[in-house]
């Protein structure tokens, strides 16, 4: 069986009937009898990355308010993979239940809040998040911002799988058993305002412009719900450079000896910190919390909450 025809009960699944013969593995497979479903995992990142790529140019040109580009940007991102999570889903049985998007969708509104608070802290800390007036140029900025802005992602990540105190604030995040883009919101509301705290204070202090700190910025938007999308998509080689749902998946899998991956935008730093477990054809057996009962379930927002200063700690889950 293609690899990329997996479906939840085993069987073949494509959304027109037909059984697609070529999939995006970077093998460099032979164009014949593309179905619609075939050419959809192969266009579907490319045309994220070049969303990013035009409406990053646009508002940089235009110089358009960031304050309404990034949430205008971030429902269309939303919108678009949960498109694609009904066209060509990895597991239909990923697929949020009602209740589970009312509980997303309170977790959602506090990701938001939490990333709020972040950046009016680091308002407030530096007098601005970054500076108005660019010392070189955008385009040799942004790569800068992106490489800072990741590795402190990367290593907030991390320290939330191997610190118990950051775990018990983390693992909110790990408590659903299925990976799809409506639970990327599932956090504690303190670990985004510590990790996006820490991110956006190293770019203001490296003094990356508001343009460089906007672009970046959609690019890891994109990323992030890209990674947490439920879809059959396969970036073959390139993952050895961009995070991509199949490393994802893994970093949420229950056995711990797979669930590297805390890079959400590059996958080079889980290179370098010997992170990385990804091949072709590797997924998680099932995904999760190690250990179910050391944590609330999703449903117990209110508990889920206070879990940091329960008496008794759940479990550190180990890192590599």
């Amino acid at each position: 069986m293609d690899e990329c025809e997996r479906s939840a009960d085993g069987e073949t699944d494509s959304f027109d009937g037909e059984i697609d013969s070529v999939g995006y593995s970077g093998g460099g497979k032979s164009a014949v009898g593309i179905s619609p479903a075939s050419f959809l995992r192969a266009t579907a990142y490319p045309f994220l990355l070049l969303a990013v790529v035009l409406v990053g140019a646009s508002a940089v040109v235009m110089r358009w308010d960031p304050a309404i580009v990034s949430p205008l940007f971030l429902v269309g991102t939303l919108t678009y993979l949960a498109i694609l999570e009904q066209l060509i889903p990895y597991d239909r049985t990923w697929h949020p239940g009602k209740e589970e998007w009312r509980w997303y969708g309170i977790y959602f509104l506090l990701t938001m809040a939490g990333s709020g608070l972040a950046q009016l802290l680091v308002t407030a800390a530096v007098g601005w998040i970054s500076a108005d007036e660019r010392g070189h140029h955008l385009w040799a900025e942004i790569p800068g911002a992106l490489l800072a802005g990741s590795l402190v992602s990367y290593l907030v990540h991390r320290l939330g799988h191997t610190s118990a105190l950051l775990w018990r604030l983390h693992g909110v995040h790990h408590v659903p058993q299925k990976v799809n883009v409506a639970n990327n919101g599932v956090n504690h509301v303190l670990d985004i305002v510590l990790a996006q705290s820490l991110v956006q204070l190293t770019l203001a202090l490296a003094g990356f412009s508001r343009s460089a700190v906007l672009v970046t910025g959609l690019f890891v938007v994109a990323q992030g719900y890209f990674v947490h999308a439920n879809i059959d998509v396969r970036i073959g080689r390139f993952n050895h450079l961009l995070a991509s749902p199949e490393q994802h998946r893994l970093h949420h899998s229950t056995d711990l000896s797979e669930a590297g991956h805390y890079g959400s935008d590059l996958s080079c730093w889980d290179h370098l910190f010997d992170s990385f477990t990804w091949r072709p054809g590797r997924e998680p057996a099932a995904v999760g919390l190690h250990d179910p009962a050391s944590f609330p379930g999703t449903g117990e927002i209110l508990a889920g909450f206070l879990h940091p200063w329960r008496r008794r700690p759940g479990p550190a889950p180990g890192a590599d």
